[in-house]
Protein backbone atom coordinates (compact mmCIF):
# COMPACT_ATOMS: atom_id res chain seq x y z
CA UNK A 1 0.00 0.00 0.00
CA UNK A 2 1.50 3.34 -1.05
CA UNK A 3 -0.08 6.36 1.72
CA UNK A 4 -0.94 9.70 0.35
CA UNK A 5 -1.12 12.72 3.48
CA UNK A 6 -4.91 12.92 4.46
CA UNK A 7 -6.11 9.38 2.67
CA UNK A 8 -7.79 7.17 5.03
CA UNK A 9 -9.31 3.96 4.38
CA UNK A 10 -12.70 3.22 4.93
CA UNK A 11 -14.10 2.29 8.63
CA UNK A 12 -16.47 -0.22 7.12
CA UNK A 13 -17.11 -2.31 3.78
CA UNK A 14 -20.53 -4.17 3.00
CA UNK A 15 -22.42 -5.27 -0.09
CA UNK A 16 -25.87 -4.22 -1.23
CA UNK A 17 -27.64 -6.59 -3.61
CA UNK A 18 -29.03 -4.28 -6.55
CA UNK A 19 -31.67 -6.34 -8.23
CA UNK A 20 -29.11 -9.03 -8.72
CA UNK A 21 -26.05 -7.05 -9.16
CA UNK A 22 -23.57 -7.05 -5.78
CA UNK A 23 -22.62 -2.65 -5.12
CA UNK A 24 -19.75 -2.41 -2.81
CA UNK A 25 -20.36 0.39 -0.31
CA UNK A 26 -17.55 2.13 2.06
CA UNK A 27 -18.35 3.78 4.91
CA UNK A 28 -16.19 6.55 7.06
CA UNK A 29 -17.17 7.82 10.16
CA UNK A 30 -19.21 7.01 13.24
CA UNK A 31 -21.64 4.72 12.03
CA UNK A 32 -24.46 6.34 14.50
CA UNK A 33 -23.77 9.91 13.08
CA UNK A 34 -26.27 11.51 10.24
CA UNK A 35 -25.86 9.71 6.40
CA UNK A 36 -24.10 11.92 3.89
CA UNK A 37 -24.04 10.27 0.66
CA UNK A 38 -20.83 10.45 -1.89
CA UNK A 39 -21.74 9.62 -5.74
CA UNK A 40 -18.37 9.22 -7.79
CA UNK A 41 -18.35 9.97 -11.65
CA UNK A 42 -17.65 7.74 -14.46
CA UNK A 43 -14.53 5.44 -14.44
CA UNK A 44 -14.20 6.53 -11.03
CA UNK A 45 -14.36 4.74 -7.77
CA UNK A 46 -16.02 5.54 -4.23
CA UNK A 47 -12.22 5.35 -3.20
CA UNK A 48 -11.43 8.23 -5.12
CA UNK A 49 -13.00 10.03 -2.01
CA UNK A 50 -9.87 8.39 0.47
CA UNK A 51 -9.09 12.25 1.93
CA UNK A 52 -12.28 14.40 0.78
CA UNK A 53 -14.27 11.68 2.94
CA UNK A 54 -12.03 11.78 6.26
CA UNK A 55 -12.60 15.19 6.71
CA UNK A 56 -16.43 15.12 5.98
CA UNK A 57 -16.34 12.12 8.49
CA UNK A 58 -14.38 13.74 11.06
CA UNK A 59 -16.34 16.95 11.32
CA UNK A 60 -19.64 14.84 12.31
CA UNK A 61 -20.42 12.75 9.06
CA UNK A 62 -21.30 9.23 8.46
CA UNK A 63 -19.83 9.36 4.91
CA UNK A 64 -21.63 6.54 2.78
CA UNK A 65 -19.92 6.12 -0.82
CA UNK A 66 -20.23 3.05 -3.43
CA UNK A 67 -18.59 1.58 -6.23
CA UNK A 68 -20.99 1.97 -9.58
CA UNK A 69 -21.63 -1.41 -11.11
CA UNK A 70 -18.58 -2.04 -13.30
CA UNK A 71 -16.58 0.04 -11.47
CA UNK A 72 -14.38 -0.84 -8.30
CA UNK A 73 -15.27 -3.71 -6.27
CA UNK A 74 -19.02 -3.60 -7.71
CA UNK A 75 -20.00 -7.04 -9.60
CA UNK A 76 -20.05 -6.25 -13.62
CA UNK A 77 -22.98 -6.44 -15.00
CA UNK A 78 -24.07 -8.30 -19.04
CA UNK A 79 -25.14 -4.78 -19.90
CA UNK A 80 -24.57 -1.01 -18.69
CA UNK A 81 -27.37 1.71 -18.66
CA UNK A 82 -27.93 5.27 -16.97
CA UNK A 83 -30.74 4.19 -15.61
CA UNK A 84 -29.19 0.84 -14.14
CA UNK A 85 -26.79 3.16 -12.34
CA UNK A 86 -29.67 5.06 -10.73
CA UNK A 87 -31.31 1.73 -9.95
CA UNK A 88 -28.65 1.01 -7.51
CA UNK A 89 -28.57 4.17 -5.91
CA UNK A 90 -31.61 3.56 -5.05
CA UNK A 91 -30.92 0.24 -3.98
CA UNK A 92 -27.80 1.69 -1.49
CA UNK A 93 -30.12 4.93 -0.11
CA UNK A 94 -32.40 2.17 0.85
CA UNK A 95 -29.77 0.45 2.87
CA UNK A 96 -29.30 3.65 4.80
CA UNK A 97 -33.09 5.22 5.11
CA UNK A 98 -36.39 5.72 3.98
CA UNK A 99 -35.82 9.48 5.17
CA UNK A 100 -34.48 11.82 3.12
CA UNK A 101 -30.62 12.95 3.16
CA UNK A 102 -27.93 14.75 1.88
CA UNK A 103 -25.60 13.81 -0.91
CA UNK A 104 -22.44 14.83 -2.72
CA UNK A 105 -22.11 13.91 -6.36
CA UNK A 106 -19.51 14.58 -8.63
CA UNK A 107 -19.59 14.94 -12.68
CA UNK A 108 -21.68 11.81 -13.93
CA UNK A 109 -22.60 10.98 -10.38
CA UNK A 110 -24.06 14.67 -10.20
CA UNK A 111 -25.86 14.10 -13.67
CA UNK A 112 -27.01 10.79 -11.81
CA UNK A 113 -28.45 12.29 -8.95
CA UNK A 114 -30.31 15.50 -11.08
CA UNK A 115 -32.26 12.84 -12.49
CA UNK A 116 -33.14 10.80 -9.67
CA UNK A 117 -33.67 14.28 -7.47
CA UNK A 118 -36.47 15.24 -10.25
CA UNK A 119 -38.59 11.99 -9.88
CA UNK A 120 -37.72 11.40 -6.45
CA UNK A 121 -36.82 14.41 -4.36
CA UNK A 122 -38.29 13.18 -0.82
CA UNK A 123 -35.13 11.10 -0.95
CA UNK A 124 -32.89 13.86 -0.87
CA UNK A 125 -32.35 16.83 2.26
CA UNK A 126 -29.52 18.62 0.27
CA UNK A 127 -27.24 17.95 -2.87
CA UNK A 128 -23.86 19.28 -3.78
CA UNK A 129 -23.50 18.82 -7.41
CA UNK A 130 -19.08 18.59 -8.09
CA UNK A 131 -19.03 19.09 -11.91
CA UNK A 132 -21.88 17.00 -12.72
CA UNK A 133 -24.20 20.16 -14.50
CA UNK A 134 -23.33 19.45 -18.36
CA UNK A 135 -24.04 22.64 -20.11
CA UNK A 136 -26.84 22.78 -22.53
CA UNK A 137 -24.68 23.30 -25.59
CA UNK A 138 -24.15 20.31 -28.12
CA UNK A 139 -22.08 18.23 -26.53
CA UNK A 140 -20.06 15.25 -28.24
CA UNK A 141 -20.65 12.54 -25.97
CA UNK A 142 -19.66 9.54 -28.60
CA UNK A 143 -16.24 10.10 -30.14
CA UNK A 144 -17.03 12.39 -33.07
CA UNK A 145 -20.58 13.10 -32.98
CA UNK A 146 -23.72 13.63 -30.68
CA UNK A 147 -25.83 10.69 -30.25
CA UNK A 148 -29.44 12.57 -30.03
CA UNK A 149 -31.12 9.05 -30.10
CA UNK A 150 -30.45 5.07 -29.85
CA UNK A 151 -30.57 4.49 -33.38
CA UNK A 152 -30.75 0.99 -34.42
CA UNK A 153 -27.25 1.19 -35.77
CA UNK A 154 -25.75 2.22 -32.43
CA UNK A 155 -27.54 -0.16 -30.61
CA UNK A 156 -26.11 -2.76 -33.03
CA UNK A 157 -22.64 -1.43 -32.83
CA UNK A 158 -23.13 -1.64 -28.78
CA UNK A 159 -24.05 -5.40 -29.01
CA UNK A 160 -21.20 -5.75 -31.73
CA UNK A 161 -18.69 -4.13 -29.05
CA UNK A 162 -19.52 -6.64 -26.10
CA UNK A 163 -19.49 -9.37 -28.28
CA UNK A 164 -15.56 -8.55 -29.43
CA UNK A 165 -14.50 -7.89 -26.07
CA UNK A 166 -16.64 -10.55 -23.74
CA UNK A 167 -13.39 -12.38 -22.83
CA UNK A 168 -11.49 -8.95 -22.64
CA UNK A 169 -8.84 -8.22 -19.60
CA UNK A 170 -7.46 -5.12 -19.21
CA UNK A 171 -3.80 -4.29 -19.68
CA UNK A 172 -1.12 -4.78 -17.18
CA UNK A 173 1.14 -2.91 -15.78
CA UNK A 174 3.16 -1.53 -12.97
CA UNK A 175 2.05 0.98 -10.49
CA UNK A 176 3.61 3.60 -12.37
CA UNK A 177 2.46 3.10 -15.42
CA UNK A 178 -1.09 2.22 -14.52
CA UNK A 179 -0.41 6.16 -12.58
CA UNK A 180 0.60 7.70 -16.11
CA UNK A 181 -2.42 6.47 -18.16
CA UNK A 182 -4.71 7.83 -15.69
CA UNK A 183 -2.83 10.75 -15.56
CA UNK A 184 -3.03 11.13 -19.20
CA UNK A 185 -7.11 11.69 -18.50
CA UNK A 186 -6.18 13.88 -14.98
CA UNK A 187 -3.23 15.81 -15.86
CA UNK A 188 -3.75 18.31 -12.59
CA UNK A 189 -3.71 15.53 -10.29
CA UNK A 190 0.05 14.76 -8.69
CA UNK A 191 1.49 11.58 -9.67
CA UNK A 192 1.60 10.44 -5.78
CA UNK A 193 -2.22 10.55 -5.90
CA UNK A 194 -3.01 8.82 -9.09
CA UNK A 195 -0.13 6.04 -7.41
CA UNK A 196 -2.13 6.21 -4.24
CA UNK A 197 -5.58 5.05 -6.54
CA UNK A 198 -3.54 2.40 -8.51
CA UNK A 199 -2.90 0.32 -5.05
CA UNK A 200 -6.59 0.99 -3.99
CA UNK A 201 -8.60 0.94 -7.25
CA UNK A 202 -6.23 -1.32 -8.96
CA UNK A 203 -5.75 -4.84 -8.35
CA UNK A 204 -2.29 -6.93 -8.71
CA UNK A 205 -2.42 -9.84 -10.82
CA UNK A 206 1.03 -12.19 -11.16
CA UNK A 207 1.85 -10.62 -14.47
CA UNK A 208 1.20 -7.33 -12.83
CA UNK A 209 -1.32 -4.20 -11.94
CA UNK A 210 -5.23 -3.85 -13.82
CA UNK A 211 -7.63 -1.03 -12.66
CA UNK A 212 -10.55 -3.27 -11.53
CA UNK A 213 -13.08 -1.29 -14.07
CA UNK A 214 -14.63 -3.90 -16.30
CA UNK A 215 -12.94 -3.49 -19.74
CA UNK A 216 -16.19 -3.61 -21.77
CA UNK A 217 -17.32 0.02 -20.23
CA UNK A 218 -15.90 2.98 -22.64
CA UNK A 219 -16.84 6.80 -22.97
CA UNK A 220 -20.73 6.99 -24.46
CA UNK A 221 -21.43 3.67 -23.24
CA UNK A 222 -24.00 4.63 -19.83
CA UNK A 223 -26.53 5.62 -22.61
CA UNK A 224 -29.11 5.98 -24.16
CA UNK A 225 -28.61 9.22 -22.46
CA UNK A 226 -28.42 12.96 -23.56
CA UNK A 227 -26.35 15.83 -21.40
CA UNK A 228 -28.72 18.30 -22.01
CA UNK A 229 -30.99 16.07 -20.23
CA UNK A 230 -29.17 16.84 -17.27
CA UNK A 231 -29.59 20.41 -17.48
CA UNK A 232 -33.67 20.21 -18.37
CA UNK A 233 -34.16 18.91 -14.79
CA UNK A 234 -32.38 21.89 -12.79
CA UNK A 235 -35.18 24.57 -13.36
CA UNK A 236 -37.53 22.59 -11.23
CA UNK A 237 -35.35 20.94 -8.74
CA UNK A 238 -36.64 21.25 -5.82
CA UNK A 239 -33.88 20.09 -3.27
CA UNK A 240 -31.64 23.09 -2.12
CA UNK A 241 -28.24 22.13 -4.19
CA UNK A 242 -24.95 23.72 -3.99
CA UNK A 243 -23.18 24.05 -7.21
CA UNK A 244 -19.19 23.53 -7.87
CA UNK A 245 -17.78 23.97 -11.09
CA UNK A 246 -13.88 23.52 -11.65
CA UNK A 247 -12.84 25.90 -14.97
CA UNK A 248 -9.73 25.10 -15.96
CA UNK A 249 -10.15 22.57 -18.94
CA UNK A 250 -9.43 18.58 -18.60
CA UNK A 251 -10.05 16.00 -20.93
CA UNK A 252 -12.95 14.25 -18.24
CA UNK A 253 -14.68 17.63 -17.52
CA UNK A 254 -18.13 19.02 -18.85
CA UNK A 255 -16.61 21.99 -20.31
CA UNK A 256 -19.58 24.32 -18.38
CA UNK A 257 -19.06 27.52 -17.10
CA UNK A 258 -21.06 29.33 -14.76
CA UNK A 259 -23.29 31.57 -17.66
CA UNK A 260 -24.56 28.90 -19.46
CA UNK A 261 -26.18 27.51 -15.81
CA UNK A 262 -27.42 30.52 -14.77
CA UNK A 263 -30.69 30.87 -16.93
CA UNK A 264 -31.81 27.29 -15.67
CA UNK A 265 -30.97 26.98 -12.06
CA UNK A 266 -33.84 27.33 -9.53
CA UNK A 267 -33.69 30.71 -7.02
CA UNK A 268 -32.10 28.87 -3.99
CA UNK A 269 -29.37 27.31 -5.96
CA UNK A 270 -26.00 28.21 -5.31
CA UNK A 271 -22.98 27.80 -7.77
CA UNK A 272 -19.63 28.52 -7.07
CA UNK A 273 -16.40 28.47 -9.73
CA UNK A 274 -12.79 27.75 -9.00
CA UNK A 275 -10.80 29.44 -11.78
CA UNK A 276 -7.57 27.73 -10.58
CA UNK A 277 -8.71 23.78 -10.72
CA UNK A 278 -9.95 20.85 -12.95
CA UNK A 279 -12.73 18.77 -13.00
CA UNK A 280 -11.53 17.14 -9.91
CA UNK A 281 -11.95 19.95 -7.75
CA UNK A 282 -12.71 18.29 -4.82
CA UNK A 283 -9.72 16.38 -4.79
CA UNK A 284 -7.17 19.25 -5.81
CA UNK A 285 -9.01 21.36 -2.93
CA UNK A 286 -10.39 19.02 -0.50
CA UNK A 287 -10.05 21.36 2.42
CA UNK A 288 -11.31 24.44 0.60
CA UNK A 289 -14.05 22.39 -0.56
CA UNK A 290 -15.17 20.55 2.09
CA UNK A 291 -15.29 23.54 4.55
CA UNK A 292 -18.36 25.17 2.18
CA UNK A 293 -20.29 21.81 2.17
CA UNK A 294 -19.99 21.73 6.02
CA UNK A 295 -21.01 25.47 5.94
CA UNK A 296 -24.00 24.45 3.52
CA UNK A 297 -25.26 21.28 5.31
CA UNK A 298 -24.66 22.48 8.48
Amino acid sequence: MIDFPGARAPDRQRWVDAFGVGIRVHEWGDESAPPLLLVHGGFDFARTYDVFAPILADNGWRCIGWDHRGHGDSEHATLYSFEADVRDAVAVFDSVTKEPMPVIAHSKGGSMMLQLAEIAPHRFSKMVNIDGMPSPRRHLDVQGHERTMMMENAVGDWLSHRRRIHDAVRKPGTIDELAARRGRMNPRLPMEWLRYLVTVGAREDEDGWRWKIDPSLRFGGFGPWRHSWAVSALPALSVPMLGLLGLEPEEMGWGTHPEQLEPYLPADARLIAFEDAGHFVHIEKPHEVADLVLDFLN
